[in-house]
């Protein structure tokens, strides 16, 4: 990969959601971006498990091969070039007995202390725009006041208490989110991640049919728990413990080779996320997914629609599966669903049969996090956030569309990849150092991802194009001279 940016390197800013979330097929992912240029200096992209898809492919000899890449590896040998990060050095004091990190994420040197709406701030105070919601994870904003009124007030109250007692936090927040989501014959499990939700959905499939075969896409990505990462197109972040059973792959939106393969009628579960994140922004076709729900019904075979990133109203639809009119059987959810708080959960087709053991979970649905999904709930609604995020997303897709150096602009809501003509880790070191503007990558290079939170403004909208703009034409004039 050329950098024709010619910026020098500044790590990589984070991205994938389920580390999920262009041309790049759907929480820095993959270990093709750690030793590509662009991915390999951006340490916040690889704190989100979905983001670790950025790491290089080691089965991918093109990523090993490209001169680029390894003269960005070259350039990362250099101390000068690493003043962003943290020095492994300086975790490594032989004289040092306290218990230290385990060292899986390069750091950023910034340190945010407060949030307030769209932007959070330093210990300095310096105001970051934040048009990356941590993956994806900031639904109503950072610091909202009904959301820190709610979960201060349970935090005070009774924070936790484990599931063989009853909570009727948890049944209020089930009827909420079947009201909301259009969903309310479905039922809800409430566990503590997406990659956790995600390996309860798989487990179910299987409890229901008795098989173990799943077709995954490329490019997905659900996680990296046992299940959950065996249908993540990432082998790198795969140990062999986890090849537990059969995995078909096939390409988003083939609707013939996934028809045939399911014919056979010998397929546990189809596992699709509703928008893809990490991979870069692609969704599946209308047709495609009313396709393969039509053929799942009549194999047998559990579909499951993984909105850990995509659901909670960022499409501008409270699920993006709800584009194509379909019932999956089941749907999983997180990241927006607690705005920072750990909560995921299953929603569960109302033909499965619960029985008392067959799932389970210690802090799945605790007070604390039921008052939070709540509060979450309770704002998407009052504030009609839903709204707010397909009029101010389409403003912005249409904007993006516009510069002359973006190819397209993929995405609905305020879930949007805009492909540049170029690999964007320059432009997006530039934005966050120079603009202070936190922007996501993909696994697809050119891709610049962007997951603010659904209370994003149309003041603030233009502001992020406005230095979006300004970075451009530094990049363009630097070229020239």
């Amino acid at each position: 990969m050329s950098n024709t940016s010619n910026q020098p390197d500044i790590p990589d800013i984070p991205d994938v959601q389920d580390v999920q979330d262009p041309q790049d097929p759907q929480d820095i992912q993959d270990i093709q971006d750690i030793q590509d240029p662009q991915d390999l200096q951006d340490p916040q992209d690889l704190q989100d498990p979905q983001d670790l898809q950025d790491i290089q492919d080691p089965q991918d000899p093109q990523d090993l091969q490209d001169p680029q890449d390894l003269q960005d590896l070259q350039d990362l040998q250099d101390p000068q070039d690493l003043q962003d990060l943290q020095d492994p050095q300086d975790l490594q004091d032989p004289q040092d007995t306290t218990m230290k990190l385990f060292n899986v994420y390069p750091l950023f040197d910034i340190q945010p202390v407060r949030g307030e709406g769209c932007y959070v701030y330093d210990e300095k105070g310096q105001a970051y725009l934040d048009l990356y919601g941590g993956h994806a994870v900031i639904s109503i904003g950072h610091g909202h006041p009904h959301y820190v009124e709610r979960v201060k007030a349970q935090l005070e109250a009774l924070p936790f208490y484990s599931n063989s007692v009853q909570n009727p936090l948890q049944e209020a927040l089930a009827e909420k989110l079947g009201q909301l989501s259009g969903c309310e014959d479905y039922q809800l499990f409430l566990c503590n991640s997406g990659a956790e939700a995600n390996e309860n959905a798989l487990k179910l499939a299987s409890f229901r049919n008795g098989r173990s075969k799943v077709i995954a896409f490329r490019q997905g990505f659900h996680g990296r728990t046992s299940a959950a990462v065996r249908v993540t197109d990432n082998p790198s972040i795969q140990a062999v413990i986890n090849h537990g059973f059969e995995v078909l792959w096939y390409e988003l939106n083939d609707t013939e080779a996934v028809l045939n393969r399911l014919a056979k009628g010998d397929v546990c579960a189809l596992i699709i996320e509703g928008i893809q994140g990490i991979g870069g922004i692609y969704m599946p076709k209308v047709e495609f997914l009313r396709a393969i729900q039509k053929a799942c019904v009549e194999q047998d075979t559990v579909l499951i629609l993984d909105e850990v990133q995509s659901g909670y109203g960022r499409s501008g639809h409270f699920f993006a599966f709800q584009l194509a009119g379909i019932q999956p059987h089941l749907i999983t959810v997180a990241k927006g669903m607690g705005n920072g708080f750990p909560i995921g959960g299953v929603l569960i087709h109302p033909e499965f049969e619960a029985k008392y053991g067959m799932l389970g979970s210690t802090f799945g649905g605790s007070h604390l996090a039921c008052a939070a999904g709540l509060a979450v709930l309770e704002v998407i609604e009052s504030e009609q956030l839903m709204k707010n995020a397909a009029t101010i997303g389409g403003y912005l897709k249409a904007e993006l569309a516009k510069m002359e150096q973006v190819r397209e602009v993929r995405g609905e809501g305020l879930m949007l990849g805009a492909e540049f003509d170029f690999p964007v880790a320059a432009l997006r070191k530039a934005l966050l150092f120079e603009e202070h503007v936190f922007t996501g990558s993909a696994s697809c290079p050119k891709t610049l991802r962007l997951l603010p939170p659904l209370s994003l403004s149309r003041q603030e909208a233009d502001l992020f194009l406005e230095k979006l703009a300004t970075v451009l034409s530094k990049m363009l004039k630097a070229q020239s001279t």
